[in-house]
């Protein structure tokens, strides 16, 4: 529980179906430097409103500190890959080392069967057993953050607004009295609450050199002041003047240096991913389709080749702006997840 209408609502409808709830909220990070934003993930506010609904509700409440955790599996890692020129995505890494995994061995110590989370996703049993799909809000659909979880731990998720619209949830969460109903949603990067990543990589001592901004051809086009600034993609902030838009095709971080392009060269139809986890492997007759972000659209695949724990795709059409350390999640037929992975590079145009 995390203080905010979306898991308070989660608990407050498994309390009124007569489970026996207990209320968990992880105390994760705190910025320790002063000059960082306000706000962010597990303030003292947050862990106030998720004790008083928890209190609303008659039900025990919990505080786990697992601060140490988050900076060594979330924080860390996120810092080392924007140095290195990467594109990494957080919830996916909280999701997988501390919520289902960390959370749902400390659940079972309490003797909970389940764990429920505020999450728009859906657990289904198909004909191979049970699924993970997204939510049927298309808009607030998390699935792509949970393609790290083990199969063998479906049988111990529950996902109650999977089913539901956002709407509906501000409106149960109006009908079962739930205090926080009218709360804001949280922002993508729970941390980084003013949204500015280069400061906060800064600010842990992951910023890069300064170094040339250089076209496909290696002519130097412009000076920039760390490639912990940039992703694949990004327009803003290069200050090359050129007939075109410029974005950046690539992060070559070995030699400090951004290689910029214009918009028709940010195709990929190729892109090598690792740290794979498959829910189901895709059947022979399956079509599947990939998604390198929480908001791209479905690609659809030509082919998947795995070889020495890492996965070749290739998509049928290129896909814009593919940069290492992005997601990528493989969904089946109906919208199964299938599985994912890391991108850890992608081939030169």
């Amino acid at each position: 529980m995390s203080g905010g209408v979306d898991s308070s609502v989660a608990a407050a409808l498994l309390h009124e179906r007569g489970c026996d709830v207990i209320g968990i909220t992880l105390s994760l990070w705190e910025d320790p430097d002063p000059e960082g934003p306000d706000g962010g993930c597990c303030t003292p506010a947050d862990i106030l409103d998720a004790r008083r609904v928890c209190r609303d509700l008659g039900v025990p409440h919990y505080l786990l500190n697992y601060r140490e955790h988050f900076q060594a599996e979330v924080i860390d890692p996120f810092v080392a890959a924007y140095r290195n020129g990467e594109t990494p995505n957080p919830c996916v890494r909280c999701n997988n080392h501390l919520k289902f995994d960390r959370l749902l061995h400390r659940a079972q110590e309490l003797d909970a069967p389940w764990l429920a989370t505020g999450h728009y996703a859906r657990i289904l049993r198909g004909p191979d057993g049970l699924e993970l799909r997204g939510g049927v809000d298309a808009r607030k659909d998390q699935s792509y953050f949970l393609y790290g979880i083990r199969a063998s731990a479906l049988p111990r998720l529950c996902f109650p607004l999977g089913h539901l619209e956002k709407a509906t949830v501000r409106a149960e969460a109006e009908r079962l009295q739930v205090r926080v109903s009218a709360k804001p949603d949280s922002q993508d990067v729970c941390f980084i609450p003013d949204g500015d990543t280069a400061g906060f990589v800064t600010r842990q001592g992951g910023a890069g050199a300064p170094g040339e901004i250089v076209d496909e051809q290696g002519r130097v086009l412009g000076r920039h002041q760390g490639v912990h600034a940039f992703t694949v993609g990004q327009r803003k902030g290069i200050g090359v003047a050129a007939p075109e838009p410029l974005y950046v095709q690539r992060i070559d971080a070995g030699r400090n240096r951004l290689v910029v392009a214009g918009g028709a060269r940010l195709g990929a139809t190729e892109f090598i991913a690792h740290d794979w986890n498959w829910l189901r492997r895709p059947r022979s007759d399956e079509e599947v389709v990939a998604r390198v972000r929480y908001r791209g659209g479905p690609a659809p695949l030509e082919s998947i080749d795995e070889q020495d724990g890492r996965i070749t795709l290739r998509s049928v059409r290129p896909v814009r702006a593919v940069a290492p350390g992005q997601a990528v999640v493989l969904y089946g037929t109906g919208g199964q997840v299938l599985g994912g992975g890391t991108i850890a590079s992608v081939p030169a145009p």
